[in-house]
This record gives C-alpha cells, structure tokens and sequence, in this order.
C-alpha cells in the first residue's frame, strides 16, 4: 500500500503523521504487506535538508520504500531504503527505466499513457539490458490499473502553476482539467459538435477514469509486477469497494495459474458485499491507450461521479419523474441520481414514479435544470444500501500447535510460543478431550487471524483421534487470548521483514547528472503534453476524418484562452497559454 507522508507528497491534502504511519507499518508487516511511501514532489534548495531527514525517519520506522520524483535527493545522505521512480518522472522509455536502474531505484511507476506493447518492450529491454546482471538487483514495473487520470503526461503539467500558481509537480494542482471550457476555431468562434450544438462550457479535458481490470493477465505477462489503484483522497466506501474487486480477479488469476500462486501471500478475505466499481466514486472507464487509442475516453458532461446506469425517464409531471428501470436494479429512498453534472436525491418512490427531495422550482435553481426530460438515461451515484453493506475482512492463515509437554503444555501460534505449567490429569473421555482442544484453539474470533490447522502431539506423537488428558475449556481459551494477544504474533511464513538485500544501498550511488527540479525554473512554453487528443475524441482525427475549420483554442469561463496544438507524428496535443 502507498501513503503520502507528512510533507513532500504529489497529494497535499492526503498527508500523515509519522506516528501514524508508524502504527501502519506494524499492521501492514504483520499482513506481509508493504508500506510504500510518497516523497514525490520537486524541492526548493531549501527544502533537500527536510526531505532528507523525513526519509531517515520513515526508515526508522520501517518503511518498506520511498516513491521520488525529484532526482536531486540522490546526491543527499538518504537512508539505505528501496527508492521507487513516481510516475512524475514521466517513464515512458525503456531508456528512462534503464537509467533509472542504474541509479538505484528498484521499482519504476510507469507512465499511464503505455500500451501493453510498449509495457512489453520495457519489460524486454531490462531483462535482455548487458547491464542486468552487473546490477544490485532488478526494477520492477509497477502500472496503475484503477482510478482518476490525469490528461497530461504526469511530471509535465504546469498548466495549473501558469495560471493559479499552485504547481502540479509540488502537491497542490488546482485541477483545472476538470473545468469548464468552450471550444474555438482560428477565428475565435466555438466549434459544432456533431448534432450541431455550439461545444460551450462543457468539461474537454475531464478524462473517464482507467478501468484496466479485463486485462490483468495480459498485463503480467507483459511484466507488470504491481497493480496500483489511485485513490489517495478517496473515502473509506471507495478503497474497500475497489481493493476488494481486485482483490477478488486477482484471486482468480492466482488459483489459475500456480505460479502466480507461490509468489503470492496467502490470506484468507470475506465480503458481505459484491464488489462493484460503478457503486462508488466512478467517472466511466477506459482502458487508456493499453490497446492503442480508442474513442469516448473523455466525459465532457461532467467531471463527477456518474455511477451506475439504472434506466431512462419515459414520463415526468410537475414533481415526480417515471423511469423504466434497467434489469437488477431496485432504488431506495435518498439514492442519488444524476443526469450529467444535473442530479438530484430520492424523497420518495412510488412505483414507478420517483419524487426528488426539491420541488422542480428548487431543483432548477440548485442544479442548473429542470426535472429530466422524457429519454433521459439516469445514473445512481449514491447506492445507500450497497454502502451500508461494505464490510471486508482479511486474515492470516496461522498454523497452531498444541502440544503436551513434561510439566505442562505448550501453545504455539504463527511463530510465538508459550508453556504454561499445569498437571496432567487423565481424560474419561479421550476423544472428546482432542475435540475440545481443536474447538477451542480454532476460536481466533475477531483477530487478524483464522486457523489453517491445528496439530495436537502427547510424548512427541500426533494426536489423530485421542488426547490422554483433560483440560478445562475455560483455561484453553485463557492460553489461547494469552499467546494471540501477543504483538509479535504473527505466521513465520506469512510475516514481513525487511532484509538487508531488499535495502539498496542507494546512498553509495551519486551521480552529477541527478538534476531534475524545475522549482525554480522557468516555465516551459507547453504547458500541458498529452497523449489525448480533443480532435481524436471529436472524430476528427487528421490522418483518418480532418475537419476544415478544427478547433485552435479552448476558452475558461474567465475568458483566458489556452492554445491546442497538434503534433500528429507523436500523436500528442499541446496546451499552452494564448
């Protein structure tokens, strides 16, 4: 899991505490799971010495790596932990992802905007690299499969710097992708779409989110060795929603294909729900350029969350709505339904009539419109039942052995063991005796932990159908709260430590040619790169369908104006300001 640390993370308002953090570890550790934190923004000259001290304290804590975006830390004095290239290092070719190798970064976020081909040819250049084999270790690719997409190459957006001063690349974008625009030709009149419509204030740059979950298979085969679901300054309902959809495909994959399966960390996870994307925060999906460019990868209606499609309106009267409701779908009072960046909450249903919670007067002033016309297609962004119903659970399959030992009996679960002093007395029943023991040690109730097996041995020797003395219920559950309430409780196989070999010594490797902050520089003419393309999304893309008069500039409500180029050779368009 990655998490932003207290300053100096892509994401300012998604911070920790180092005490925090430090408690997650324990948890994390105790799942086998990693904590991977964000240090990911460019410094001030002035800020280096801070960054540098908050990367020592993370590692002692025992954080498991550091995400970086600003190579010029390397020539600091950091600890000796795994280094992870962000994404804002914009890594897109394979000799990037070499080179970052050579510096020492063992795992490399790369660029949303890659095709599976070009994953492939990245994966095939390191391994086939003369340089591999001198190496300390390897990179792994690491791929965002899930979540919010930023339409420019992460690392080279500075639209947000130019014109709110509050710089992408330092923590704090203003997101002005996700604002209104108008369209314009080269004689400053905006452009028609394809029902002839004037394309005025709607959301151009406002990408769907990516939705890779069809094609993870392919995306392991071409090297990816770690998913990454964005979601840093998404609620609770949505990481326990989406984490549990990936959760569960990957599972699939895994009980498929026995590789996989030795490389994984056994857990044991139970749902009271059935994942569903498009139940929380949801803005469509797409692929993203993974097989190649593909249409309607934009929602220029709305940058919210559209959730789920329930049905389409097919009569309306003065303060209720009738809708044909799709197949599966059931409502609940207060949903939430929405219609573009227009919605309203459910006061009441009535059969098929639903009755928001505003009259139409005050609907039309709050959300812009009136009640939805007859056609309308109605989506569910609020699902109150569903979310009442997210509830996950995740444990750790523990071996328990319980053995009689010379004066007295020893309990061992995961790696802690302890021996209780206790006289040995006879059992009337030894059979019932096995039972009573196997019962009672399995009772791991609400820990972190559930009982793969539990083996019971009396003068070395298995117990298979009998144990020779009696013990009271009472004092088994007292040794079983006594050896799982342990803090070092944890299974031997399953637990997580952070070896020497996995720590690079990233702090010997230096490099003059680390220079990477642009803080202080000035900005580039471009202040946006993109591998999305307005004339693309149009139908409009010049080597298939030009169009006579394309579209030149984009206008803000404000009335700036933005200037589009497009470079057809790297199919790339280009903002910068007029």
């Amino acid at each position: 899991m990655y998490i932003g640390a207290p300053e100096f993370g892509a994401r300012q308002a998604a911070g920790n505490s180092l005490e925090d953090i430090a408690e997650l570890v324990l948890y994390a550790h105790r799942f086998g799971a990693q904590v991977l934190v964000t240090l990911n923004t460019l410094l001030h000259d002035d800020e280096y010495p801070r960054a540098c001290a908050l990367a020592h304290e993370l590692y002692k804590v025992g954080v498991d790596a550091l995400i970086i975006q600003d190579l010029n830390l390397l020539n600091y004095d950091l600890p000796p932990i795994r280094l992870h290239a962000s994404t804002q290092c914009d890594n897109r070719t394979p000799e990037q992802v070499l080179h970052l190798q050579q510096l020492g970064f063992r795992r490399v976020v790369l660029a949303r905007e890659l095709s599976i081909d070009q994953i492939r040819e990245i994966n095939y250049t390191i391994q086939n690299s003369p340089l591999e084999g001198e190496l300390e270790g390897s990179i792994e690719l690491e791929a965002f499969v899930h979540g919010a997409l930023c339409v420019s190459y992460s690392g080279r957006c500075y639209l947000s710097e130019a014109l709110m001063d509050r710089s992408a690349n330092r923590g704090c974008c203003a997101q002005l992708c996700r604002q209104r625009y108008d369209l314009l030709d080269k004689n400053g009149n905006e452009i028609l779409d394809i029902h002839g419509a004037p394309i005025h204030q709607r959301y151009l740059l406002s990408l769907q989110d990516m939705d890779r979950s069809q094609h993870l298979a392919q995306m392991i085969e071409a090297g990816v060795t770690t998913f990454k679901i964005e979601g840093r300054l998404k609620d609770r309902d949505y990481v326990t929603n989406i984490v549990a959809y990936y959760r569960q495909l990957l599972d699939q994959l895994i009980d498929s294909n026995p590789a996989l399966a030795q490389a994984s960390t056994p857990s044991v996870y139970h749902y009271d729900f059935t994942p569903n994307p498009a139940k929380t925060f949801h803005r469509g999906q797409t692929d993203y350029f993974l097989h190649g460019r593909t249409p309607n990868m934009a929602n220029w209606q709305t940058p919210k969350s559209t959730g789920e499609k329930i049905g389409k309106v097919i009569a309306t009267r003065h303060n209720a709505i009738c809708v044909e409701l799709a197949h599966g779908i059931t409502l609940h009072n207060g949903d939430g339904i929405c219609y573009g960046d227009k919605g309203f909450a459910i006061n009441r249903i009535e059969g098929d009539w639903i009755y928001p919670n505003l009259q139409p007067s005050s609907l039309e002033g709050r959300s812009g419109g009136s009640l939805p016309k007859v056609g309308t297609n109605l989506y569910r962004n609020l699902d109150n039942e569903f979310l009442r119903s997210l509830r996950a659970e995740r444990k750790i399959p523990t071996a328990i052995r319980f053995e009689a030992i010379a004066d007295g009996y020893r309990l061992t679960i995961g790696d802690y063991s302890a021996t209780f002093v206790a006289e040995h007395q006879p059992a009337t029943n030894p059979q019932r005796a096995l039972q009573t023991i196997v019962q009672q040690l399995s009772k791991l109730g609400d820990t972190d932990f559930v009982a793969k097996d539990v083996q019971v041995f009396a003068n070395e020797q298995p117990c298979s159908d009998t144990f020779p003395y009696f013990i009271p219920t009472s004092q088994l559950n007292q040794w079983r709260r006594e050896v799982i309430n342990k803090p070092s409780t944890v299974n031997a196989q399953l637990s997580y430590t952070s070896s020497a070999s996995d720590r690079s010594s990233i702090c010997e490797i230096r490099t003059a040619n680390c220079q990477l902050s642009t803080v202080n520089c000035q900005l580039p003419t471009a202040l946006m790169t993109c591998k999305y393309c307005i004339l693309h999304e149009l139908g409009h893309c010049r080597k298939i369908n030009p169009m006579a008069n394309e579209p030149r500039y984009l206008r803000l409500q404000n009335g700036t104006r933005l200037s589009l180029e497009f470079d057809c050779k790297n199919c790339e368009m280009r903002i910068s300001k007029h």
